[in-house]
């Protein structure tokens, strides 16, 4: 079966006050490139979809089996980057996608893996402690039935077909960046060794 792995990462991050928040520095790095690290450590193949702004500065240069998607329809909301990227898949003879987020900076190659591998329902989401988050797994089968407009992707299908969805508990932290100053207090605590987990935006549950 093959697999790919999907970045979201067209948002326009309209809360994000100190420019394009997938390329403000976290330790050091581009915040989208903290995502893109462990997808490429896990081995599996990635689509990233962009909106207006050029991401280009936070990808690896010259790594095969990189593709960057530009969804023009990115402001229609998240739905339209979903579907563009299974559209890419489905074109590409993937049999399944597993879709992360941009700004989530530390999800590491491990729960990538376990979510890639985990062919125990057409839906399987990420478990951090408890908490379902990205990335999830979206097998060929349910993809018709993603909707096509909105700005909520595959969790709108989650919510109405529970039946479809498991869950596999995975390593490491779910957070999401909104604003600057959550971006400055997850760096904070992570320097201090803490988990920002508490303080997350509960986005698929």
């Amino acid at each position: 079966m093959r697999v790919a792995a999907v970045l979201l990462a067209a948002g326009e991050g309209t809360r994000f006050a100190g420019g394009p928040k997938l390329l403000a520095r976290f330790r050091g790095r581009p915040l989208l490139a903290w995502a893109v690290a462990p997808v490429l450590e896990a081995g599996l193949p990635l689509v990233v979809v962009r909106g207006e702004v050029d991401v280009a500065g936070a990808l690896p240069e010259l790594v095969p089996g990189v593709t960057v998607l530009e969804n023009p329809h990115a402001h229609e909301g998240q739905a339209t980057s979903l579907r563009a990227a299974i559209a890419w898949c489905d074109s590409a003879g993937f049999d399944a996608a597993v879709v992360g987020l941009g700004d989530q900076p530390l999800v590491p190659a491990s729960a990538w893996r376990t979510v890639a591998e985990a062919a125990v329902a057409p839906i399987v989401s990420a478990s951090f402690g408890g908490l379902r988050r990205p990335p999830v797994r979206l097998d060929r089968e349910i993809w018709p039935l993603l909707p096509e407009t909105g700005d909520e992707g595959a969790r709108a299908l989650m919510r109405q077909r529970p039946e479809l969805v498991a869950a596999v508990a995975c390593e490491g932290d779910p957070v999401d960046v909104d604003t600057v100053a959550e971006l400055l207090a997850f760096e904070r605590r992570d320097e201090a060794g803490t988990s920002p987990t508490a303080g997350a935006r509960e986005r698929w549950s």
